[in-house]
């Protein structure tokens, strides 16, 4: 299997999601996926950056955060946004940045509908299932706590416990050798354009989330179909 990157590529030979014959395991990220945590981490960097000074104190627009941020790894983004910080300050900030975002999310962050309903779906076919986020692991076990899964995932990767994190694919080619099986018999939860690269980019189907980025981004990026949440008809209809 060839891991192209090239959302455009990907996105004229999109995956159908295993049979429920193959199906062996359902992949989630985090951010987005599991919770609409994007909106928090908007306001997060939003008043963050404006704190330091950031495009001369000038608020970022949701649509940079789409386009530039959203489920990125935090290294990436220190990158595009500090290239004359050193290393030191740049992680100072994402720090007080993660910290400041979950003081935020405490207050309402909410399982996205029919997660709950999916996730017993998942345990009575004993099928295997991973988080594989870009997410620092403080924010990811908070997320998940939030939302009542402690316990469901078997494995949580990190994108930092790869050589490469999200659009890469190696992430989500760990979690596939960690369960021994292929990409055949996996598909991905994923809700922002480097997510669905990472995942198709191993070989897999993605079903986008439509829960903050464009539509049309997620498509572009190789999205097999696109659900507004974990109740939506067609993801039952895929599975069923």
């Amino acid at each position: 299997m060839s891991h192209s990157s090239n959302g455009d590529a990907a996105a004229g030979r999109r995956r159908s999601l295993p049979s429920p014959q193959s199906l062996r395991a359902i992949l989630f990220d985090v951010d987005g996926t599991l919770c609409d945590s994007d909106p928090v981490h908007y306001q997060a960097f939003r008043d963050m950056l404006q704190e330091v000074g950031f495009q001369g104190g000038a608020p970022i627009t949701r649509e940079y955060f789409c386009g530039h941020i959203s489920g990125k790894h935090n290294r990436d983004i220190g990158l595009l946004l500090f290239p004359d910080w050193d290393e030191a300050k740049r992680s100072k900030f994402f720090d007080d940045k993660e910290a400041y975002f979950r003081g935020l999310a405490a207050k309402d962050l909410k399982a996205l509908p029919g997660l709950h309903k999916l996730c017993k779906w998942i345990k009575e076919k004993g099928l295997r299932r991973a988080a594989v986020s870009n997410a620092p692991k403080e924010n990811v076990e908070f997320m998940i706590s939030q939302v009542g899964l402690e316990g469901f995932f078997e494995t949580v990767i990190l994108g930092s416990d790869c050589a490469r994190a999200k659009p890469f694919p190696d992430p989500y080619l760990k979690a596939l050798d960690h369960f021994g099986i292929t990409a055949d018999n996996a598909f991905v939860f994923e809700d922002s354009p480097s997510g669905i690269k990472a995942g198709v980019a191993a070989g897999m189907a993605v079903v986008g989330l439509t829960t903050g980025n464009p539509e049309a981004a997620l498509r572009e990026a190789g999205a097999t179909f696109l659900a507004k949440n974990y109740d939506d008809p067609a993801i039952w209809a895929a599975l069923e």
